[in-house]
C-alpha cells in the first residue's frame, strides 16, 4: 500500500468519544484513506506520532476572523491551538450579503471586531462594492491555510432591506429579506446570527426572525441574544419562541454567566424540545465594541456622525456619571489614532492624559469615530465565576468558540488561547472533560452543528484536517497582559490532506476551503 501521508504511531481521538487507540492515519488527496496498523505502508511524507494523539481539527464555533483569514499571524494562532475550521459571519454582522452602502455600514460598523476591508484580498470582491456570499465564500476559498464556514448576518440583511429603521418591517420588506437569506443559503451559507445587542439586529421581534429561520432546515439560528449574565432568561425565553415559531436549531454564542442561572434555561429548553446548543470561551472577561459598553441607546451608535454631535454636547453628562464603577474594569483594545492607550485600562489612559475617565472615553470614541475597542472584566470574577465556566463547558450541548479578535494592538487572548487552555487546563489540569469528550466538544459535535458532514471525526473518506497533539506540553501561553503569545504543544497539522504548520511553523501554503451547506 503507498499513501501521500502517513500519521505513524499515534493514539487516535477519532471524534466519537471513544478511547484512544493505537493506529497509525493514511491521507490520500485531501481525504483520510486507512486508520490502522499500516507498518507495512509507503507514504510520500512520514509523520511520527509516537506518544501524542491524533484528532480531528477543531472547529471555532464563533470567531471573527472575517477580514482577516489570510493573515498569517491569525492562522498561526488557530492552528497551533488545533482549530482548523473557522465560523464566521458571527453576531449578525458581515461583509455578505449587502449593496455596497450596506457593506460599508456593517464594515464601518463592526471594524474594530471583524477588521476592516483595506485588505490586498478585498480586490477580488465585485468592483460596484456589493458583496454575495458566493463572492465571499469564493474569496476566502484556498486563500489561507483554514476552513471558513458563512453564517448569513441578520443585521446585514435587514440593513441591505431597511437601513438603520428601527421599524417592524413590512410584509414586502420581509419578502425582500427572506429572499436574501434563501440565496445566501443555495450559495452555501451554514446558517444564520443575529446580534440583537448590536444595531439593527437591536429591533428585530421574534416574529421577524422566526420568518427568517424557517428556510434553515436542519442549519442553526445562531444568536447573540439580547440579554445574558443574571437577565440571561429574557434572552433565551426569545430564543425558545423563535424556536417553537420557526421549527429550527438553536445555537447560543458565548453563553456566559453564573452556570445556577444559565443552566436551568438550558434545560427548560430542551424540556420543551428545543435543539438547543451553545459555544463558550474559557475565560472570565469578554471583549467587544466600546460604543455597545459605555453609549446608552439613545445615541445612534450605528449612525456615527449623529452619535459624535451627541458627544460633543452636553446631553450624556449625566450617563458618564453612571459608569464610575464601569471605568476600572475597562482595558483598550483597539484605539487607531491613540494607540499608545491600547493594552491600558480606561483609568490608566486618563491618567496618563490628565484627563477624567469620562472625558478620555468621549475623547477616545470621538477620535476614533466610535471603532475603539475594548476588554472588559465581569463583576464576578473570581472563584464563583471560574465554577460557572466550568460548569457551563462539562454540558453536553456544549461547543467550543473562542470569540476570537484580531484586530486592534492588544486584543484578549481567547483568539490565541482559548482552544489550548481548553486542552491544558480544562482537560489534562483539571479533568473537566476527558481527552475524548474535549474531542467532541471541540471538532464532532460542532461539524455536525453545523452540517459539515465529512469532518469532525478521524474515519475513512472523511476530510483530512488532522492535528497532533501532546497532551503533556499542550497550553495556552497568551495573557491579559500579553494576549498574543502562541499557545504550545500541537506542531503538525493537516487541512485538507495538506501539512500546513510543520514543527510549530507555518508551511506556507493555503488549502483552506470554504466549506458550503449542501
Amino acid at each position: 500500500m503507498a499513501f501521500d501521508v502517513i500519521i505513524r504511531g499515534g493514539q487516535v481521538l477519532d471524534g466519537t468519544g471513544a478511547p484512544a487507540f493505537r493506529a497509525d492515519v493514511a491521507i490520500d488527496g485531501d481525504r483520510i484513506a486507512a486508520v490502522g496498523r499500516l507498518e507495512q505502508a509507503e507514504a510520500g511524507l512520514v509523520v511520527e506520532a509516537a506518544g501524542r494523539y491524533v484528532a480531528p481539527g477543531f472547529v471555532d464555533c464563533h470567531a471573527h476572523g472575517d477580514a482577516v483569514f489570510d493573515d498569517e499571524e491569525v492562522q498561526l494562532a488557530a492552528l497551533r491551538q488545533g482549530v482548523t475550521t473557522f465560523v464566521l459571519g458571527q453576531d449578525g454582522l458581515s461583509f455578505a450579503p449587502g449593496s455596497s452602502k450596506t457593506v460599508r455600514y456593517a464594515t464601518r460598523y463592526f471594524a474594530a471586531v471583524n477588521g476592516g476591508l483595506d485588505m490586498p484580498w478585498s480586490s477580488d470582491l465585485p468592483a460596484d462594492g456589493s458583496v454575495s456570499v458566493d463572492d465571499l465564500l469564493s474569496v476566502y476559498d484556498r486563500n489561507t491555510a483554514l476552513n471558513t464556514a458563512y453564517l448569513l448576518p441578520h443585521g446585514t440583511i435587514r440593513y441591505d432591506v431597511m437601513e438603520a429603521s428601527p421599524d417592524e418591517p413590512s410584509g414586502d420588506q420581509l419578502r425582500q429579506m427572506l429572499r436574501r437569506v434563501e440565496k445566501g443559503l443555495s450559495e452555501g451559507a451554514v446558517g444564520m446570527s443575529t446580534g440583537l445587542e448590536y444595531l439593527p439586529g437591536r429591533y428585530a421581534t421574534a416574529s421577524e426572525l422566526a420568518a427568517l429561520c424557517r428556510p434553515l432546515g436542519r442549519l442553526p439560528y445562531v444568536t447573540h441574544m439580547r440579554a445574558y449574565g443574571a437577565r440571561a432568561g429574557v434572552g433565551m425565553d426569545e430564543v425558545m419562541e423563535i424556536a417553537a415559531l420557526s421549527g429550527a436549531a438553536m445555537h447560543v454564542s458565548h453563553l456566559h454567566g453564573p452556570a445556577d442561572v444559565l443552566l436551568p434555561l438550558v434545560a427548560r429548553a430542551h424540556d420543551r424540545d428545543v435543539d438547543l446548543t451553545f459555544d463558550t470561551y474559557p475565560y472570565l472577561r469578554g471583549s467587544t465594541i466600546l460604543a455597545m459598553v459605555v453609549l446608552p441607546p439613545s445615541v445612534p451608535a450605528a449612525e456615527v456622525g449623529r452619535a459624535i454631535e451627541m458627544l460633543e454636547s452636553d446631553a450624556l453628562d449625566e450617563h458618564w456619571e453612571s459608569l464610575e464603577e464601569v471605568w476600572p474594569r475597562l482595558t483598550i483594545s483597539h484605539a487607531p489614532g491613540l494607540t499608545w492607550s491600547e493594552g491600558l485600562t480606561m483609568v490608566e489612559a486618563a491618567e496618563r492624559a490628565g484627563q477624567k475617565p469620562a472625558d478620555f472615553c468621549r475623547r477616545l470614541l470621538i477620535t476614533t469615530e466610535l471603532e475603539a475597542g475594548c476588554v472588559s472584566a465581569r463583576p464576578d470574577e473570581g472563584p464563583e465565576g471560574e465554577e460557572s465556566v466550568r460548569r457551563m463547558l462539562r454540558h453536553p450541548a456544549h461547543t467550543g468558540g473562542s470569540d476570537g479578535i484580531y484586530v486592534g494592538g492588544h486584543p484578549h487572548p481567547r483568539g490565541f488561547g482559548a482552544f489550548a487552555r481548553f486542552l491544558g487546563r480544562h482537560v489534562r489540569e483539571l479533568g473537566d472533560w476527558s481527552w475524548p469528550e474535549a474531542i467532541v466538544h471541540l471538532a464532532s459535535h460542532p461539524s455536525r452543528r453545523f452540517g459539515l458532514d465529512d469532518r469532525g471525526l478521524v474515519r475513512p473518506g472523511f476530510a483530512a484536517d488532522l492535528v497532533v497533539i501532546d497532551p503533556s506540553t499542550v497550553a495556552d501561553l497568551a495573557t491579559y497582559a500579553a494576549p498574543r503569545t502562541l499557545a504550545a504543544g500541537i506542531d503538525e497539522v493537516f487541512v485538507s490532506g495538506v501539512r500546513v504548520l510543520s514543527g510549530g511553523a507555518l508551511t506556507g501554503v493555503t488549502p483552506g476551503r470554504a466549506l458550503r451547506s449542501h
